[in-house]
This record gives C-alpha cells, structure tokens and sequence, in this order.
C-alpha cells in the first residue's frame, strides 16, 4: 500500500470515528446544556475548561516525543512506555495538587469546587491514556484511540440521558464524567497488553532526562494551546459570571467539532512525515502541501457556511436561551478556518524537529490572547473574547507559515493563493443559494450547499491533474 493510500486510510478511518465520537459528544453537550441552563451550563463548562488547563501539564508532550521516536524505531515502544508510566506518576500528583490550591484559594462556591474536583480526578485517567494512545498512533494504530474516544463519549451521552431522565444534580453528572475516564483508560490498558506491549514502570534517569528535554518544547506547545482554549472561559468566568459562560460555551462546542477535520488530518499525517523527514524529503514536501491544499479547500465553504446559518444553527440545538451565542459562533468559526489551514505546517514543524519554535509562536500568540482579553472582556463580554481567539490564531498562522518557508519548505504563493480565490469563489455561490433557501429545512440546506460547492470546485478546476491522480490511487484496491 502507497503511502497516499496509508495517510488516506489513516485519516478516513480516524475522521470517521472521530466523527461518530463527535456527535456523542456534541450531544452530549447539547442534553446537558438544555438540562443545566446556561447557568449550571457555565459551571460545567468552567470545571472542564480549568481541568484540561491543569491536566495538560501531566503530559509535558511525553506523548508526542513518543510518538514521534517510536514511529521511527518500534523497538524502543517498551521503555518509551515504561519510563513516561514513572513519570506520569510524579505529574499527576503535582498537578492534582496545585489544582485543589488553585480553586481554593480563588474563592469559588463550594459546589463549583466540588464540580472541579470530580472532574478533575479524570486528570490521572486521562494522562496514562494519553501514553497509550501516543503508542497507538505510532503504530499508526488510530483506530484504537478513536475506539476510546466513542467508548468514553458514549458512556457520557448515556451517563447524561441518566441524569435527566432521574432530574439528578450536576454534581452527579461530574462523577460520572470521571467514571467514564476511568474505564477509558482500561480499554486502552487492555488493547496495550493484547496489542503492544506489557508496560512496566520504571525510572530510568539516563533515558529520561534527554527525553524530557526532547519532550519539553511538545509539552510548551500543548500548554500554550489549551491556554489558547480554555483561558478565555476561565477569564469570562471571572470577569462576567458563569450564564455568560454557557453562553460562549455553546457556540465554542460547535466550533470545537468542526476541528476533528484539520485533527484527523494531523494525527494520520505526523507519523508519516516524521518518518519521511529522515528518509524522503520530496515526499515530506508533497504530502506538507497537499494537505494545505486539501484543507483550505474544506475549510472556506465551512466558515462561509457556518456565519450565515449561525443563528438556524445556534437555535436549533441550543433553544432561545442560547441565542447571544450566535454571534459568538459567526466569529468563532473563522479561527476553525484559520486552524485548517495552520495545520499543515504545525505538523511541518513538529516533525522536522522545529518543535521549539512552534512553542515559542504559540506562547505570543497566548501572551497576545491573555492581554486582548483583558482589553476586551470587560467592555464587549464574549463577543471581545471570540474576536480575540480569532487574532490569536491568525498570528500562529502567520508565524508558521514563516518559519517554514526559512527551513526550506516555502510554498510558491500561487499554491496557496490559487485555492484560497477558488474556494472563495465556490464559497460565495454557494452562500448566494444560502441566503435565497435560506427558509427550507436546515439539513437539506447543508446537503445542497455542499454540493453546489465541491460542484462549483471541479467545474473551476480547484483540483488539479494531480490532485486527480492522487483520488485515482486512493480508489485503488489493494
């Protein structure tokens, strides 16, 4: 099997599950947003976003540097997993820790407190889960890991129907949050030992330090991002109260999902190219811009899209209470656009070693975000920290887009401006047929409109004979 056929196989088979773990959780969210109003909502959504800011320092990028060495030599999978086990341990507990004090000391209700406890506990499943799932992608193994994506998602979505049905509190809605990470990680302990290898903790201090020093400017980098993220809902929280919150909480979900796209494609694409940068530069090259090309092309229709159905969108699923949400969504959703396109060179950059500087790119752009959001929060509410995500991710594109092309892999600027004027093309007739349907049912709305896209695309040669080369090898059996 080619190497196409491989990423191709790779990202249907991660997209697909990832899709179908997705909507469990986008509905997940919308049961649990309907349930606790934009209130309780905003609790929920405030315990999440401050655990995942915690819980990403359990991993310091130990999963990606595994990922990335382990992809280039299987050998060393039992002491990558063995020595990150160890240190997994020590993490937790200093995180566990700092988060209890952190919540304390910043003076929260004492439910809200309890609420971030239990879902902070999944802090622990979750890091060893991030260990396995870093094996599993090095094998190019992703289904396994989008396996344990819809397992946890569906106990979630039945956990949720659970709670409504029996009108129980969102303090048991948090417990079972944590129970579902439980059995999460014992899945994966299982597939581990059945398909891998048997972990054995230990702590090897020759191996580790130097692994930690590969893996620290990977853990800077998921740091800066989950501040990226999450901050934002930490500093509405403070700033504007916990219905606000819900409020932007339920137009980030939507914008959350459309990222499994730009997600799938990174997670098939990392391991190859890690592979490639060492044995095939030109096939590094062409896969770097053909995944550029490929997502600015599925990206723009989505962003025109998406701002102008927000509010048949928005009301559809989150009801009238929801509806300041809508314009948070229509600015959202161009930083989902952005990310599309900025990920094919963060993977450029991760893979080639250059990890260092995409962290030093992302902790600006998170200086910039934390400032604007000072700027903005007080006087525009949301809608100042939506324009600020937005700003923020421009400028992560911006600077990995130079950085790649000073390390050797410029791409010519009609590549990247011949799709961008293809797809704005596509993209405007298509919202034209938005705005002039815009009354019939929303799904079929969507359906048409894609349609008309992708119609538009092949009939202005947005794929080239290349790119159709490309499809005639993905169609092949092998």
């Amino acid at each position: 099997m080619s190497f196409i056929q491989r990423i191709a196989k790779n990202t249907g088979v991660f997209l697909t599950a990832q899709a179908i773990s997705y909507v469990l959780s986008f509905f997940f969210f919308v049961y649990i947003a309907r349930y606790l109003g934009a209130e309780g909502f905003g609790i929920f959504s405030f315990a999440l976003a401050l655990t995942a800011i915690f819980g990403i320092f359990s991993d310091l990028g130990l999963r990606q540097v595994t990922t990335r060495e382990v992809a280039r030599d299987k050998s060393l999978t039992k002491k990558y997993l063995g020595n990150i086990a160890g240190m997994k341990i020590i993490l937790v507990i200093v995180v566990l820790a700092a988060l209890v004090l952190f919540v304390n000391l910043a003076g929260y209700p004492e439910e809200t407190i309890k609420i971030v406890y239990l879902i902070g506990l999944s802090i622990v499943f979750t890091a060893f889960l991030q260990m396995f799932y870093g094996i599993f992608q090095a094998y190019e193994r992703m289904e396994f890991e989008s396996v344990g994506n819809i397992l946890k998602n569906s106990l979630l979505l039945i956990s949720a129907l659970f709670v409504i049905t029996n009108n129980l509190s969102i303090l048991t809605l948090a417990f079972f949050y944590f129970l579902a990470s439980a059995i999460t990680l014992g899945y994966a302990l299982i597939i581990s030992l059945w398909k891998f290898v048997r972990p054995k903790i230990e702590i090897d201090w020759s191996f580790l330090k130097p692994t930690l020093k590969e893996a620290l400017p990977f853990g800077l980098i998921g740091i800066f991002g989950m501040f990226l993220h999450w901050i934002d809902t930490v500093m509405l929280s403070i700033m504007k109260g916990e219905t606000v919150v819900g409020w932007y909480s339920a137009a980030y979900r939507i914008f959350f999902v459309l990222l499994l796209i730009p997600s799938a494609f990174d997670m098939a694409i990392f391991p190859v190219m890690s592979r490639f940068y060492i044995s095939s530069k030109n096939s590094l090259k062409f896969i770097y811009e053909k995944s550029l090309k490929y997502l600015i092309l599925i990206g723009i229709p989505i962003g025109v899209g998406g701002t102008l159905l927000a509010d048949k969108i928005i009301l559809l699923i989150f009801g009238k209470e929801y509806q300041p949400s809508i314009i948070a969504f229509q600015i959202l959703i161009w930083s989902a656009v952005l990310i599309f396109m900025g990920t094919p060179f963060s993977s450029l950059l991760n893979s080639t070693n250059k990890q260092v500087v995409l962290a030093k790119i992302i902790g600006i752009s998170v200086a910039v975000n934390i400032f604007l959001n000072l700027l903005l929060i007080p006087k525009y509410s949301y809608i100042g920290a939506s324009i600020t995500t937005v700003i923020s991710v421009f400028l992560i594109l911006l600077g990995v887009m130079i950085v790649a092309s000073r390390i050797g892999y410029k791409i010519p600027i009609s590549k990247i401006v011949n799709p961008i004027l293809k797809a704005a093309i596509s993209g405007l007739i298509m919202g034209t047929f938005i705005v002039y349907f815009k009354n019939i049912n929303l799904f079929l709305l969507i359906t048409f409109s894609a349609m008309i896209y992708f119609v538009v695309i092949y009939f202005i040669k947005g794929l080239d004979k290349e790119d159709l080369a490309v499809i005639k090898v993905l169609s092949r059996r092998k």
